[in-house]
């Protein structure tokens, strides 16, 4: 593990891991020492399947306690206040007045409109955001006046909504068998020495591809090969041609963008896979003069996730399970299912 020449081992431990949590909804976790002090960096997690709620968070911690920023790790909630992933209840988002960041991991939701309006300011400012996965498809809006952020909205101004305007690409299709079919990626030469790239090595992930085309003034970092099998060593689907899979853009607005078509939380245990979102929050923020290829990449606490699939979340667990650096991400007692 490398010693950050900006952190102080024994500060380090002393650090704060979490401010006040008078928000349900929300764990925030904020550091002392490194590149990210001052920085308020949000992240939303809501999708129904690739359990952005045990990424984010795991995300979340590594941010604060190695590289100083504070992170404020929203989920939506069940009318008990348990994590529920892709419920569209959701409260809190002020926050993002204050965001240098915001970093989602969502599937068709619909937020209730006061919620809904901070996330639009923030993106009318031009505020850099990461995506993740399912974010292609964030929202699903029934109606109202935020109907054109939905992921298939058909208008002339803002069409196929949040994912293509800002991340760069919506929701197209699976390319290849989910749960059956694992992808490599591959790093194209011309983009190789992108800062995001720094120290990105053998990228396996579980999440089956996404058919993508990003918006033309996308730059493409990977491409990914899908395999015919779900393990490093399985061979490559001989059918399935390269197609991106990760990739930085500017949106309307000039806020940066990182986005990938995968991400569920077994991909964030793949070093290269973890290295690369970390690598992509700090450009995306501004600081790219802070990514290493050495830099420490290391979970905070224990990080236990569980094989994506619809329903398949830890029950019973608050926001506020989550606190501090050692609670796990999550509890392997929890059942995945409801119990009878």
């Amino acid at each position: 593990m490398r010693v950050f020449p900006w952190v102080s081992p024994v500060l380090a431990l002393a650090t704060s891991a979490v401010a006040a949590q008078e928000v349900p909804h929300r764990v925030v976790y904020e550091g002392s020492e490194g590149p990210g002090v001052g920085m308020h960096i949000v992240m939303i997690a809501g999708d129904h399947e690739y359990r952005s709620e045990e990424l984010l968070p795991a995300m979340a911690r590594i941010l604060a306690r190695t590289y100083g920023f504070k992170c404020s790790v929203f989920f939506t909630l069940d009318d008990d206040g348990f994590i529920e992933p892709g419920s569209s209840n959701i409260d809190g988002l002020e926050a993002l007045e204050t965001a240098d960041l915001l970093v989602v991991g969502l599937r068709f939701q619909d937020f209730p409109a006061e919620q809904m309006q901070y996330f639009v300011d923030y993106l009318d400012r031009g505020g850099p955001v990461v995506g993740i996965r399912t974010s292609t498809h964030a929202f699903n809006i029934a109606d109202g006046p935020f109907l054109r952020y939905t992921w298939n909205y058909e208008g002339e101004e803002y069409r196929s909504g949040f994912g293509r305007q800002v991340l760069g690409e919506t929701w197209v299709g699976h390319y290849g068998t989910n749960h059956e079919q694992s992808s490599v990626l591959h790093f194209p030469e011309e983009n190789a020495r992108h800062p995001i790239l720094e120290g990105v090595f053998d990228v396996h992930v579980q999440s089956g591809g996404y058919n993508a085309d990003p918006m033309p003034n996308s730059v493409v970092l990977a491409l990914g090969q899908v395999l015919n099998g779900m393990n490093t060593d399985a061979p490559p689907d001989p059918e399935k041609e390269l197609l991106p899979v990760a990739w930085t853009r500017t949106y309307e607005g000039g806020g940066r963008v990182f986005a990938t078509t995968h991400g569920a939380s077994e991909d964030f245990l793949n070093d290269g896979f973890r290295r690369m979102m970390l690598n992509a929050t700090l450009w995306a923020i501004g600081i790219e003069s802070a990514i290493r290829p050495d830099n420490d990449i290391d979970f905070v606490g224990s990080y236990n996730p569980v094989t994506f699939s619809f329903g398949g979340y830890r029950r019973g667990v608050r926001p506020s399970d989550l606190a501090g650096w050692d609670t796990p991400i999550m509890s392997p007692e929890r059942p995945t299912q409801e119990q009878p």
